[in-house]
């Protein structure tokens, strides 16, 4: 299967009426593509399957969500070989060929399936069909929050339990020094804790919204904010192998998640080192880039080399490109090295 893009919809149809819809919708969403049976005749841009089992297995996980325009049983049976997690799962929507209903039927609130079937029910004038209990019973859903504010989840299973106390009206312990979640669920439903360790004593279930890699009772979501950079310094050629376990090693000496990594930064003459570009793919993190006289701006450097001076032009790598990369935040984590490979981490002013 092919990897996603970023908001992709592919829009599936069998029938002349649902052909119909798909051209509409499309007209509506970007990065829509419409998919249609070699049966019918296309009358707009599309491509074509011949069967549908098939067409939905290559296509599943190249897009960010999918809209089947025909029998929700048929959709059902589709999709279903290729769901993993609700967390890495696509949107999927069903449409009756009609238009009369626009059915959430899976990754309702990570995935963004309940605003697609928004979208899709003010275009052509249906009803949408939400069933996930958070939005039937207007309370928050802390997967949707997450999502919206850039948290990496990283116990999914603990997501039912949080989402079930805010349904039955009972109280979540917050740890979150830097109020990421404030207006986003009512105080009123939460007891808030001042340090991680509080929740070993406290009844219930609970959110810990921090970098810090700290053990939680098994009850407690650990919600991962996108506060650190880590920068770094190699020699030509140093493999990916060394960068990635050095990075590892650093932040698991530290307490601190990879999770909460945001992006790598280094020096602009680094933009071709094969292990660096290999590091950030593999790692699925933005690489940032920075020429010497950024670098050398800078402030909070504590390593500062005269010998990178001399190769590079900046008296600093590493800590420079993760003190830039966090919009000059704090620098944790001074520079750590390894025989070819630098790494330091900042954090976020705000965190």
């Amino acid at each position: 299967m092919q990897a996603a893009d970023t908001d992709t919809i592919a829009i599936w149809v069998v029938t002349p009426n649902g052909q119909v819809l798909a051209e509409k919708i499309a007209v509506h969403l970007r990065g829509a593509d419409i998919f249609i049976s070699q049966k019918l005749e296309p009358r707009a841009v599309a491509q074509t399957f011949d069967r549908l089992a098939p067409a939905v297995a290559e296509h599943f996980r190249a897009y960010t969500g999918h809209v089947f325009i025909m029998a929700a049983g048929i959709a059902v049976r589709m999709i279903a070989p290729h769901l993993s997690d609700k967390t890495t799962d696509p949107a999927v929507v069903v449409l009756d060929e009609q238009g009369h209903h626009a059915v959430s039927l899976v990754s309702g609130h990570i995935g963004g399936a309940n605003v697609l079937a928004e979208d899709i029910a003010v275009i052509i004038g249906a009803r949408p069909v939400i069933t996930t209990a958070t939005d039937v019973s207007g309370v928050p859903a802390i997967d949707t929050i997450a999502v919206e504010k850039d948290l990496v989840i990283e116990n999914p299973p603990v997501i039912k339990r949080i989402n079930m106390a805010f349904i039955r009206d009972q109280h979540v312990h917050l740890y979150d020094p830097a109020d990421v979640l404030t207006g986003t669920i009512p105080e009123s439903s939460l007891d808030r804790v001042e340090h991680i360790a509080d929740f070993w004593g406290a009844a219930g279930p609970g959110i810990c919204v921090s970098d810090a890699v700290v053990a939680v009772p098994e009850n407690v979501l650990v919600l991962r904010p996108q506060s650190l950079a880590a920068g770094m310094g190699c020699n030509r050629n140093t493999s990916k192998e060394e960068m990635e376990s050095l990075l590892k090693e650093t932040l698991v000496r530290n307490n601190l998640s990879i999770n909460s990594i945001k992006s790598i930064a280094s020096i602009d003459i680094k933009k071709d080192e094969p292990g660096l570009l290999a590091l950030g793919k593999d790692l699925d993190r933005p690489l940032v880039f920075f020429n010497k006289e950024e670098l050398n701006a800078a402030r909070g450097i504590e390593n500062p080399s005269a010998t990178v001076a001399t190769h590079t032009g900046a008296k600093s790598v590493c800590e420079a490109a993760a003190i830039l990369a966090t919009n000059q935040g704090n620098l944790i984590v001074p520079k750590e090295k390894s025989k070819n490979t630098t790494v330091a981490i900042a954090r976020v002013a705000s965190i």
